[in-house]
């Protein structure tokens, strides 16, 4: 698979870590004057479909202790939690797709909206599944909201999200957030000084 250069952020809007990610991958990527492309992901699929798990939340000891150590992350980093990781999840389809089409339109107009969205879900524990609010906030970036939910109401938006995740699915992505550079997967927000180390020593 061609290597372009860039850092892919792979997340999904369920993941607080992949909030945290979300907070540190355009600065990474500044850092080392490279790009940065978003790619909204689906654990659903791949996590619940292709490898067959439930849920990370539900699973036993784990999934108290991904809880606790998102909560401790959220400490550490001096970060707004508001939604507590494992509460009822939202269905992620809305928001995705409405970063999905927004890629074709303007690329850094869809940093910004996924950035937004995403601070509403877990800063401020808003329910960015419901079309309303999604829109509110997309009117946040300066969109042309009638484009945006046309894309929707015509599937355009769900037809670009698809190709997101199998593109995903084919370089082997599976939990958020994932970070891909010279064909190297890096899974979980820790992974990020990893990342770092690698960008600046050219790969081991």
């Amino acid at each position: 698979m061609p290597n372009d250069g860039k850092i892919h952020f792979y997340f999904d809007f369920l993941s607080p870590f992949g909030y945290f990610g979300s907070l540190r991958v355009n600065e990474l990527a500044m850092r080392h004057k490279i790009d940065c492309e978003w790619h909204p992901i689906l654990l659903g699929i791949s996590v619940l479909k292709v490898m067959g798990l439930p849920p990370i939340a539900e699973l036993p000891l784990k999934g108290a202790y991904i809880r606790k150590d998102a909560e401790r992350y959220a400490r550490r980093h001096k970060l707004k939690l508001k939604r507590p990781f494992g509460s009822p999840q939202i269905n992620p389809l809305l928001p995705a797709r409405m970063v999905a089409w927004l890629k074709t339109r303007n690329y850094s107009k869809s940093h910004k909206l996924a950035s937004k969205l995403y601070s509403a879900h877990w800063s401020e524990n808003l329910d960015i599944s419901d079309k309303e609010i999604a829109l509110q906030v997309a009117e946040e970036t300066d969109l042309n909201i009638q484009d945006l939910n046309n894309a929707l109401e015509s599937g355009e938006a769900a037809a670009l999200l698809r190709a997101e995740v199998d593109s995903s699915l084919e370089y082997g992505v599976f939990g958020s957030p994932t970070f891909r550079v010279d064909n190297e997967l890096f899974f979980g927000v820790e992974k990020m000084e990893v990342l770092d180390e690698w960008l600046t020593s050219g790969g081991w």
